[in-house]
């Protein structure tokens, strides 16, 4: 509704506003040292009302369109590990062997009308009853297929079929400040949507807390809880572009998620093996700068280096790739497989990239010399 007051600095001039009207304007603006105020004329009263425009025009919700389309392929899955506790003398007496129960909740989407799932590895994680739950009410009893910790994905299957599912996007082309969509199940509470954007990309493991994982993360600022952890970030299109995976307690706002074409390939591994395959080198690498080489050049460190940018190696670990095919602390990584001056991240990826059998080519500077490095990755080695 439009209130006209008497605060207005000039007194409306109706003459002039029949006029405009008489002569067949389009619209009719009145300056009143404030913004102009563009008025509908087919509205029955146009100096009273402004009509709300029409839900089916170019101005609908796009966000209410994703959420109708892929929010019934986004699940809640509840995990529950059996511990034993503390035994008391009364149970030692009757012989029963005390347990306690430890729940667990969060995410996931449904990849098949088949019932595979696609969620967080620490989602089911050494869970001994996994249960699934759609958004139409019915619950499942799920059976973990595969778990990678060093992405943190895992694929769950459920006995269904005709289920809906998503539709994976690129994550490879995200621009930042496009929109994300999250749907999840946040504190328990299910089907929840927030959105934002995308606010960066390729954020590293060490950026975000998580060192021990192998991931390039996406970060957005669409509201991440405890309970989203496994379901999907979309973009505009409603399409699947990362798996919502972690926040930093102390940040405001700021969430992270798992690349799609990280999680797809994983996933894919999992569901046709049961496992997921990396590779590695065997070095430990961080990316250079003015400072850090400053800091490295100290008495103390014993190292002698003059970039300021790249990919220097910290440390060789014995009996690894690396070390078998010469690679020393302090060389400069200049070129991996060809690509100029890449950062940690971007070896990592070639690395992971590399069919395991076959061989990358480094282009390392030691000593003010140029060399070529042959290796071929091996398999990252189990931890027990």
């Amino acid at each position: 509704m439009l209130n006209l007051h008497s605060e207005m600095r000039k007194p409306l001039n109706y003459s002039l506003f029949v006029a405009l009207l008489l002569a067949g304007s389009n619209t009719a603006c009145l300056d009143m040292n404030q913004s102009p105020l563009t008025l509908p004329l087919n509205s029955p009263s146009p100096l009273l009302e402004l009509q709300p425009s029409s839900p089916d025009d170019s101005s609908s919700n796009f966000i209410a369109g994703v959420v109708e389309k892929v929010g019934p392929a986004v699940v809640s899955i509840d995990a529950t590990r059996i511990k034993p506790s503390r035994s008391s003398d009364l149970n030692r007496i009757l012989g029963r062997a005390p347990e306690r129960r430890e729940r667990g909740s969060g995410s996931g989407f449904i990849l098949s009308s088949d019932g595979r799932i696609l969620t967080n590895a620490h989602v089911v994680s050494q869970a001994d009853q996994v249960s699934v739950q759609l958004k139409d009410g019915r619950r499942f009893q799920g059976e973990v297929i595969g778990i990678d910790p060093v992405t943190d994905i895992a694929v769950v299957k459920i006995a269904a079929t005709g289920l809906p599912t998503v539709k994976l996007g690129n994550s490879s082309n995200l621009v930042i400040g496009q929109w994300a969509i999250a749907i999840g199940n946040p504190l328990g509470l299910s089907n929840t949507v927030t959105a934002g954007i995308v606010s960066a990309t390729g954020r590293s493991s060490a950026q975000v807390g998580a060192e021990d994982k192998r991931v390039s993360f996406i970060q957005t600022d669409a509201a991440i809880n405890p309970g989203n952890s496994g379901g999907p970030l979309l973009n505009q299109q409603g399409e699947v572009i990362g798996v919502n995976t972690a926040i930093i307690q102390e940040a405001q706002g700021l969430g992270f998620a798992i690349p799609i074409a990280t999680a797809d390939r994983i996933a894919k591994q999992l569901i046709s093996t049961g496992r997921a395959q990396h590779l590695y080198l065997g070095i430990r690498m961080v990316d250079l700068s003015p400072e850090l080489r400053d800091r490295l050049n100290s008495p103390d460190t014993g190292l002698t280096v003059q970039q300021d940018k790249g990919v220097l190696i910290l440390e060789v670990l014995p009996g690894s790739p690396a070390q078998r095919a010469g690679l020393k602390i302090a060389d400069w990584i200049a070129k991996i497989n060809g690509q100029d001056a890449p950062s940690a991240q971007q070896v990592q990826e070639q690395v992971e990239a590399t069919p395991l059998g076959q061989s990358l080519t480094l282009e390392v500077q030691r000593q003010g010399k140029s060399l070529q490095v042959q290796l071929q990755p091996q398999e990252l080695p189990t931890r027990r």
